[in-house]
């Protein structure tokens, strides 16, 4: 039978799940700085997608420091 408890053990310390979480922090500000900027400027709804890449990184690494992976 497998050891479950193995597999719950996290593989980073607290340092990185900090450093993860400032990464995922980040990413979000920039992204709602850019969204604010998009949105006041005007710019055609298409420029929005550019939003996805620092929204994505953001939830990567909010998610990651969570999950202690």
């Amino acid at each position: 039978m497998k050891d479950i408890s193995r597999s719950l053990r996290p593989n980073i310390g607290p340092r990185g799940r900090a450093s993860r979480l400032r990464a995922g922090v980040a990413a979000f500000v920039v992204g709602a700085a850019l969204a604010v900027l998009l949105i006041a400027t005007g710019l055609p709804r298409a420029w929005r997608l550019t939003l996805f890449i620092p929204l994505l990184i953001g939830a990567l690494g909010f998610f990651q420091a969570r999950d202690k992976t």
